[in-house]
């Protein structure tokens, strides 16, 4: 099986699906550290060799560096993507020595002195100094400090306004699924005119695309911040019902080609415009084989009309990527946590 990957700018090249780090951070349950950093070398051999992470997922930024200094020499070297996530309460005071201090911490943990991607994140709009800051974390490419820079969770305007201030952004992370297409709007658009990819997070919908949610009725508890973040977004793709007859949809595809239905939904991911990678989150590499299924085979006309039979009754939740989100009093973002860094 080749693994598909994807020139994310000159000289940087990326396997299509990017080992997710958020599951490592304790809020899925306890993690076995030294099973997690084990299993890393699983994920590198099999060619995942991209991993992506945050400032703010607690631990999980020391557990790949403590992975790193176990590597042996002839395993391929690990890309790590990382973010840098100033706290809401911190935005106002956010100057070049804040900026550095971040930035060291996470060189310091991943066990680097170049970090290979930092996705910047901005929590309000309103408070001023998110262009400036990108620039701040551009002075640092300037110093080697960074390979490359990119976004996370911003929309298509604000994405604008740091390219034109010319912020080398490679890349925006974003929520895309067939449960969530905000990101073929506008983001997708800016895409068409710039450099800028998308690598995607939630394409399974944190678990919830998946063969064990299939004919299952609808939860009335859940277990994890994730999934009632996803729930929601059921709810806004048309309930519970409908969600259903896509799980079906997506099993009966896969039964035609002998994948899984989670296979199918990140397929279909990788397949839209623009898109550069989907990242799949795993505290172990337990599901590593069924997760390599997606490049096994392709979606043919048949699958995507099917598929788009459904989502066109579908609209999903509406807007630019992670605007519902950043309504702190909305449903989306009541559940979110803004203070993470401890910076």
């Amino acid at each position: 099986m080749t693994i598909e990957t994807f020139k994310l700018a000159p000289g940087y090249d990326i396997p299509r699906l990017i080992r997710g780090g958020w599951q490592l951070a304790g809020d899925h349950g306890e993690v076995d550290r030294e099973r997690a950093i084990g299993d890393m070398s699983v994920f590198v051999d099999a060619g995942i060799d991209t991993f992506d992470c945050a400032d703010i997922y607690t631990g999980v930024e020391d557990i790949i560096g403590e992975f790193r200094t176990r590597q042996t020499k002839d395993q391929k070297p690990l890309r790590v993507h990382t973010k840098f996530v100033p706290d809401l309460v911190d935005l106002a005071r956010v100057d070049t020595a804040y900026v550095r201090r971040v930035i060291t911490r996470s060189l310091t943990r991943l066990r680097t002195s170049q970090l290979d991607l930092v996705q910047f994140h901005w929590w309000d709009y309103a408070v001023p100094g998110m262009v400036a800051t990108a620039q701040m974390l551009r002075g640092l490419q300037d110093e080697g400090l960074i390979r490359h820079l990119g976004g996370t969770n911003f929309d298509a305007p604000q994405t604008r306004a740091m390219l034109d201030a010319g912020v080398p952004l490679v890349s925006m992370q974003i929520q895309y699924s067939l449960l969530d297409r905000r990101a073929s709007g506008a983001m997708t658009a800016l895409c068409a005119a710039s450099p800028l990819r998308l690598i995607c997070y939630g394409t399974l919908a944190g678990g919830f695309i998946t063969e064990r949610w299939l004919g299952q009725p609808e939860p009335t508890e859940l277990s994890n911040r994730s999934l009632i973040k996803y729930k929601l977004v059921i709810d806004d793709f048309g309930g519970w019902a409908k969600f259903q007859v896509l799980l079906q949809t997506l099993k009966d595809i896969g039964q035609r080609h002998s994948v899984s239905l989670s296979a199918v939904a990140t397929r279909w991911v990788l397949d839209q415009d623009f898109v550069a990678a989907a990242i799949v989150g795993a505290r172990y590499a337990v599901h590593l084989p069924e997760q390599l299924q997606v490049f096994s085979f392709k979606l043919d006309p048949q699958d995507h009309a099917d598929i788009h039979q459904l989502l066109a009754t579908c609209p999903g939740p509406q807007g630019d990527t992670y605007s519902l989100e950043r309504d702190r009093n909305g449903r989306h973002g009541r559940i979110m946590k803004y203070n993470l860094s401890q910076a």
